[in-house]
């Protein structure tokens, strides 16, 4: 499967739980937050799970398996050094080419540590590379979600503020209409005017 294909999958499932926290309602005590069907939430999100890219599940078994690559490499430039010696020993028991030998065997002992440096920092290298692209590719995802989210819980409480307002509006309407039906009754003067 290409990237770009894995890509789109992924969007269309973050556009998925998008429209599913859009629809959910928010709750009467708080309107940051809403109310959330676990089982839909969780089908989504297992969904994105399954589509994780393969890059990036190679990656997590580069680094989780860091230590294999460089016991490795220490094993291959151990076996370098180790056939280095062997010529040396070899070299050195000729007699006629015993002084020859020396000088051989210190630039094989030499070269065969430089090469197993080499490996072993190549080795270091990658495992450092694999994991740092894979960490930000995470973040990268984890990004987005973060920000649908976020968009997700501004538009919520943007509509749920404009529902309170509507609401505050119709109890005003309803008071106002109860407190007409029920008028202060007016005073009756005459009473007062025979008094006096």
């Amino acid at each position: 499967m290409s990237s770009k294909m894995m890509t789109s999958k992924i969007e269309q499932l973050i556009d998925e739980i998008e429209d599913y926290i859009d629809s959910c309602k928010p709750t009467l005590l708080n309107s940051n937050n809403i109310v959330v069907n676990k089982e839909e939430i969780d089908e989504l999100l297992r969904e994105l799970r399954m589509t994780t890219p393969e890059e990036i599940k190679r990656c997590q078994k580069i680094i989780s398996n860091q230590e294999a690559i460089l016991e490795d490499a220490k094993k291959k430039a151990t076996g370098l050094i180790n056939d280095a010696t062997a010529k040396t020993s070899e070299l050195v028991n000729q007699e006629a080419v015993t002084q020859q030998a020396y000088g051989q065997a210190e630039e094989i002992v030499a070269l065969a540590t430089k090469q197993a440096q080499e490996i072993v920092d190549a080795a270091t290298n990658e495992a450092n590379q694999v994991k740092a692209a894979a960490i930000q590719y995470t973040d990268s995802l984890l990004g987005n979600v973060e920000k649908i989210i976020s968009t997700s819980l501004e538009i919520n409480t943007a509509k749920y503020e404009s529902l309170i307002t509507s609401l505050n509006d119709c109890y005003s309407i309803v008071t106002a209409n109860r407190a007409e039906l029920y008028p202060a009754e007016p005073i009756d003067t005459s009473v007062f005017d025979e008094e006096s």
